[in-house]
């Protein structure tokens, strides 16, 4: 049994990103009786019990199958003693997501959640209402950061403040908080909350330097039940910004007000950020939302073809998922392409159109980004060979180009892992899989190695 659950483990980290792996499955305490067979996996809380039950023991259970000739018994149960394995396997990410309440509300709570929209200063928030948690597609990427952000929701000032959210363009950053800033309001229509982009409040600050009134603009900010505020790298050299934000910030928090912030980079990495702010930043919860994989760019676009009434076929879905993966606003640009060049032409949206409309696209994606071009790219960037991309040297100089060329591989190409493994010398797909997550978590921490990667992705992109 313990051998089995081992195998699991290895499993489930070479499937899932470190910060899911560690949160939801390495959390889980073990206890085995081979003489009935039987395996309990125990996890630290409830929310964890639920997320595991929805999201993997049908893989649990799958893995059980082809490991055991005969069927085993798989429990999943509430930890009564809980171990400090989760404490020390996670980080605190997921000790700290407490139980988020059951959705399954009898009627008598249901009755007291309102439509935000139905609200009459529902303007003042600036949030879209059709920016919701049912509306936003999860999968790996970014169940995390939905998770945190439910919790937030639900428990506004006390689960984690602030909120850090981060990750590139067009990943879904916006959607997730004007979602939290909905819920928020479903369950408490009372609360003021207040969404804006980072440059409004720039203009804010100017607005009140020039009309000599940071009276008024201190009331108004602090005042706030709720402050999302989107973008703040945009902060970016703006002395006086930063300085009345640091107080609004402090001020709010204090209050046990919530501040929820979205950023595209790991917030020590933002260029021209005081470090005071910075620091502050890390007093709650960050969390990453990573580019799409293939299954849940594939359920986006249905989604979005699903709201505007059209049944888009799998094989359409998939031709547009396959050559666009950075983030999800080129996907929906793609499918309104599509949509556009059947709706001129009065032709049925088919695979054969979906090539036609997107030719220029997939020409250009098929033409510039290659392995052979990020190989070359990336070497002559670390001065060495092209041929070391494919050698056997495992010296450092070498191996870490080599796995930072296997992560933009992964990262701009829809080649496979095998691909890619067969492309670097024949290397198998864990090794190329490695290569991905020991890039991921390390640009976490190294700025260099961060800018690195940026620098060589606008370069091989052109």
């Amino acid at each position: 049994m313990k051998e089995f659950w081992a195998d699991c483990l290895a499993r489930f980290e070479s499937e899932l990103p470190a910060q899911q792996f560690n949160a939801w499955i390495k959390s889980l305490r073990v206890e085995t009786d081979d003489a009935e067979r039987r395996l309990r996996l125990l996890a630290p809380n409830g929310f964890i019990l639920r997320w595991v039950r929805e999201r993997y023991l049908d893989r649990v259970e799958s893995l059980a199958r082809q490991h055991f000739p005969e069927p085993i018994t798989i429990d999943l149960s509430l930890d009564e003693k809980p171990t400090g394995l989760l404490q020390e396997s996670s980080g605190k990410v997921a000790e700290d997501i407490a139980i988020l309440p059951d959705r399954k509300e009898s009627d008598a709570s249901r009755e007291k959640f309102v439509d935000p929209v139905d609200l009459p200063e529902y303007g003042l928030t600036r949030l879209n209402p059709e920016f919701t948690f049912n509306t936003l597609v999860t999968g790996r990427s970014n169940d995390m950061a939905r998770a945190a952000a439910q919790q937030v929701a639900v428990n506004p000032g006390s689960s984690y403040n602030p909120l850090f959210i981060y990750g590139g363009v067009g990943l879904g950053k916006t959607h997730l908080i004007h979602a939290l800033g909905n819920e928020v309001l479903r369950h408490s229509p009372h609360k003021v909350i207040r969404y804006l982009h980072a440059e409004d409040y720039y203009s804010d600050v100017i607005r009140a330097y020039q009309q000599k009134s940071f009276d008024t603009f201190k009331r108004t900010y602090r005042s706030l039940d709720v402050l999302l505020i989107d973008d703040i790298q945009f902060f970016n050299g703006k002395a006086r910004t930063q300085e009345e934000f640091f107080y609004v910030f402090n001020a709010l928090v204090e209050a046990k007000k919530q501040i929820v912030i979205t950023c595209d980079t790991y917030p020590k990495d933002i260029q021209g950020l005081e470090e005071r702010l910075i620091s502050r930043f890390d007093w709650g919860l960050t969390v990453q939302i990573e580019p799409p994989e293939l299954e849940m760019r594939v359920a986006i676009l249905k989604k979005k073809a699903a709201s505007e009434s059209i049944e888009l076929g799998d094989d359409v879905a998939f031709l547009i998922a396959k050559n666009l993966r950075s983030n999800v606003r080129e996907l929906e640009g793609a499918l309104k392409k599509v949509l556009a060049f059947a709706r001129f032409h009065n032709r049925e949206i088919n695979l054969e159109l979906a090539k036609e409309a997107l030719k220029d696209i997939i020409g250009a994606h098929n033409r510039q980004i290659t392995l052979e071009l990020i190989q070359k790219t990336v070497a002559d960037y670390f001065k060495i060979k092209v041929a070391d991309m494919y050698s056997k040297k495992r010296n450092r100089a070498i191996a870490r180009p080599r796995q930072v060329a296997m992560w933009l591989a992964r990262d701009l190409t829809p080649h496979s892992l095998p691909e890619i493994g067969e492309a670097f010398g024949g290397r198998d797909h864990t090794t190329v899989l490695h290569a991905c997550r020991t890039i991921a978590e390390l640009r976490n921490k190294d700025s260099l190695l961060n800018k690195d990667l940026l620098v060589l992705s606008q370069t091989i992109k052109g």
